[in-house]
C-alpha cells in the first residue's frame, strides 16, 4: 500500500479515512488516479484540493463502509469495489454493521491490490455467467447449517462471524492455523476466481498441473481427507501452508494469497523507505533496499530476495513485542516455483 498525504494539512493520512484527523478535510479514493485525494465543496460539488474533475462518494459512505470516490458525471451508484456486492446483510441487526464494515476494509485493500496489478474484475452486470461478486451472510438464527465461507464461479460467501476477531481466533487455534485474517480470506476466495480466469478460461491447465498438481483429484473426498488425516508430514518442504496440500485448487489459492500478501508489503516498505542491513552481520540474505515497486517486477527472485530480509526483521520485531510471527511461513524452493507460476499470470505472457 501507497503512502497517502492531506493536501490541505500535510498530514500521513489512511487508506481508509474519509477525513483527515488533523484539519477535518474530505478525503476519498480515486480509482482512477489510484490515490487518496483530498476534498474540497465547491458549489455544491466535491473536487480535490487544487482542481480537478468533480466526485461524489459512493452510496455505502453513508454506511461508513466506504470512502471510494465516483465520478460526479457517472450515473453509478456504487464505486468500483462495491458494485461487486451481490448481497449484503441486514444491517440494522446485531452486529451485523460493523462486522460488514470490517469486511468492506479487507475487501477494499484486496481491490486496491488487483487494480495496481491491473487484473480483470468483471462484476455481474458486466459478466453475469462468471462476474466477481461477494455475498456477505449472517448465521441464521439458532440451530441449524452455517454460512460456509467459499467461492463457487466467481460468487464469493463470507461469513460475517469471521469478522469477529474472538471468533476468528478461535477458530484459528481450533484449526491449527498460524494465520487467519478477513484480508487473508478476501485474497485466498479470489484465487479460485483468477484460477478461473487466468488458467482455465486461458487455457494453460496443463502448465498448471505441472507446478500445482491435477485438479481433477475430486475436491470433496481430498478435503474430507485432509480434515481426517491432516496433512502430509512433510507438507512444509513443497507447500506453503498445511491447507494448501489438500488439494490443488486449494494449494493454488494460497499461493495466489501469499503473493499478494508479498507484493502489498512490499509496497509499504518501499514506500516508507526501508532498508534492512543489520549490524555485526556479513549474510547478504539479511540485506536488502526496498526501493523498488513489486507490482512492476517481472520476475519472481527480485521479490523473495527482497522479501525474506523483511520476513526475518518483521518476525523478530514482532518476537521483542511478545507476539507471534508476522509471517509464520517458509518459502521453501518449492513454493517460491509456485509463486513465480502466479506472478507470470498475473503479468502475462
Amino acid at each position: 500500500m501507497r503512502l497517502f498525504t492531506c493536501h490541505c494539512c500535510g498530514q500521513t493520512v489512511f487508506f481508509e479515512n474519509a477525513s483527515c484527523e488533523r484539519c477535518g478535510c474530505g478525503l476519498g479514493f480515486s480509482t482512477q488516479a489510484l490515490k487518496l485525494l483530498t476534498l474540497e465543496r465547491r458549489a455544491g460539488q466535491l473536487v480535490p484540493v487544487g482542481g480537478g474533475p468533480s466526485y461524489r462518494y459512493c452510496a455505502n459512505a453513508r454506511h461508513a463502509a466506504c470512502n471510494w470516490l465516483i465520478p460526479e458525471t457517472s450515473t453509478d451508484e456504487f464505486c468500483a469495489a462495491c458494485k461487486h456486492n451481490r448481497t449484503i446483510p441486514d444491517l440494522a441487526a446485531g452486529e451485523n454493521l460493523s462486522r460488514w464494515q470490517a469486511m468492506e476494509t479487507a475487501k477494499h485493500r484486496l481491490f486496491y491490490t488487483l487494480m495496481r496489478l491491473g487484473l480483470p474484475m468483471k462484476n455481474l452486470a458486466e459478466d453475469p455467467a462468471h462476474g466477481l461478486a461477494f455475498d456477505f451472510l449472517a448465521d441464521p438464527p439458532g440451530p441449524g447449517p452455517q454460512i460456509l465461507t467459499g467461492h463457487e464461479e466467481g460468487l464469493i460467501t463470507i461469513n460475517l462471524t469471521e469478522a469477529d476477531d474472538a471468533m476468528r481466533e478461535r477458530f484459528r487455534t481450533e484449526m491449527g492455523e498460524p494465520y487467519r485474517t478477513l484480508l487473508g480470506h478476501f485474497r485466498h476466495e479470489v484465487g479460485h476466481y483468477y484460477w478461473n480466469m487466468l488458467v482455465r478460461d486461458m487455457s494453460r491447465l496443463e502448465e498448471c498441473r505441472a507446478v500445482f498438481g491435477d485438479e481433477r483429484l475430486d475436491y470433496g473426498t481430498a478435503l474430507q481427507t485432509h480434515y481426517e488425516q491432516g496433512p502430509p508430514l512433510d507438507w512444509a518442504q513443497t507447500y506453503i501452508s498445511a491447507y494448501a496440500s489438500a488439494h490443488p485448487w486449494e494449494d493454488f489459492a494460497e499461493s495466489w494469497a501469499h503473493y499478494l500478501h508479498i507484493v502489498d508489503t512490499l509496497e509499504t516498505a518501499s514506500a516508507f523507505g526501508l532498508r534492512i542491513h543489520p549490524h555485526k552481520t556479513d549474510n547478504e540474505i539479511l540485506h536488502t533496499d526496498i526501493d523498488f515497486d513489486p507490482h512492476g517486477v517481472g520476475n519472481i527472485e527480485a521479490l523473495v530476495e527482497a522479501w525474506l530480509p523483511l520476513r526475518f526483521a518483521m518476525n523478530s520485531i514482532n518476537r521483542s513485542m511478545g507476539l507471534a510471527d508476522m509471517y509464520p511461513f517458509v518459502l521453501s524452493a518449492t513454493v517460491i516455483r509456485k509463486l513465480g507460476f502466479i506472478q507470470e499470470l498475473v503479468h502475462g505472457p
